[in-house]
């Protein structure tokens, strides 16, 4: 049976390959890219994703493989749900993942709308992670991808039953030279593309210089404090820190310090030696979003990453109510930054994850 497909195509080598991946497996593609910020940063330069350089490079894949593909205007509705979310997240002293939010809204609910309107069966990205539907409950379960280098199941915890119904994924059973082997084997001129580091809507400029100017304001100056609750330096304003860090902080002390907590009511920072940081025996998650299940009522024994490229460490997930968990860890970890997420594994299946919540 031949299957209408969309796939998301950024102009990089993975969405490529899944499109390749899909026409040749006797898939009807139509490839689609997304227009989500302006073509150019705060200071003329091209965006290396997203923009008409990328878009442009998707499409001359596109007529490579002999695939429909267009371009649609998502300015709008990424900025209300990735942009805003990202701005207001770090000016509460949070530090988010944007690519999470990107991923639910972005591509599994607004282009997925327009991919059923298109009458499409499925939606295809070039994420590394894997869809299974092999249970006796009906559940269709997100796994990791086979190649622990480049799986990307941690940025798509949030997406419900529905969403994964529809998702395909055909680069996670792959690795990541195999991608590139295939690219090559397919003619793809993006097959040595490099891939895009950062936060694809950031360029030339850091988070914080870009959260002030989207903001509209300069940040407010405030202390940074010690262990004592001695004030030992004064911070530029909360967006410029993170929870963990250690440079950049400007102070005129022999030792170094990392900032241990951001309080924006006070609009503080408190740091401490390496030595003194307070390592945690728990963090409380907030919208929390099971896949693996419809919602355990007991503890579950878990592995927990919690940060995208974090080991994960050996933790017992324990449901609070709707929506709020603990995660027990079963060593003291490293603070872990309100805002972060933390997603909860059964060995290669993702069972939730959640973001972190600031405790009062």
């Amino acid at each position: 049976m031949i299957n209408r497909v969309v796939v998301a195509m950024s102009g990089g080598v993975d969405s490529s390959v899944a499109a390749g991946i899909l026409r040749d497996t006797g898939h009807e593609v139509v490839g689609i890219g997304l227009q989500l910020v302006d073509s150019l940063d705060s200071v003329g330069t091209e965006r290396s994703c997203c923009g008409i350089g990328a878009m442009e490079d998707a499409r001359r894949v596109a007529e490579s493989l002999d695939i429909p593909f267009y371009v649609l205007n998502f300015k709008e509705a990424f900025k209300a749900s990735v942009i805003d979310y990202f701005v207001s997240s770090y000016l509460k002293g949070e530090t988010p993942n944007p690519c999470v939010p990107c991923n639910k809204v972005i591509k599994f609910e607004e282009l997925l709308r327009v991919a059923k309107g298109l009458e499409a069966r499925f939606l295809a990205t070039g994420h590394y992670a894997r869809v299974v539907h092999d249970r006796p409950d009906g559940r269709y379960q997100l796994k990791k991808g086979v190649d622990p280098d480049k799986d990307q199941s941690y940025f798509l915890y949030p997406l419900s039953q529905e969403q994964l119904a529809h998702a395909v994924f055909p680069v996670g059973e792959m690795t990541k030279k195999e991608t590139r082997e295939l690219a090559e084997g397919l003619g793809l001129k993006v097959h040595d593309k490099p891939e895009s580091q950062d936060i694809c809507f950031i360029d030339g400029c850091s988070y914080a210089e870009y959260i002030e100017d989207n903001n509209g304001s300069r940040f407010t100056p405030g202390p940074i404090l010690d262990e004592s609750g001695s004030v030992i330096g004064e911070h530029r304003g909360l967006p410029f820190y993170t929870v963990g860090q250690r440079r950049g902080l400007g102070l005129k002390i022999p030792k170094p310090m990392y900032v241990t907590a951001i309080d924006p009511e006070s609009n503080s920072i408190y740091v401490a030696p390496h030595g003194h940081l307070k390592r945690e025996d728990c963090v409380l998650l907030d919208r929390v979003n099971y896949i693996a299940t419809t919602g355990p009522k007991m503890p579950v024994r878990v592995t927990a990453r919690t940060r995208h490229r974090s080991p994960e460490v050996d933790a017992f997930l324990v449901p609070l109510d709707e929506g709020t968990a603990h995660v027990e860890f079963d060593e003291p970890q490293e603070p872990t930054a309100p805002g972060q997420s933390v997603v909860l594994y059964d060995r290669d299946t993702v069972v939730a994850g959640g973001v972190v919540k600031r405790r009062d």
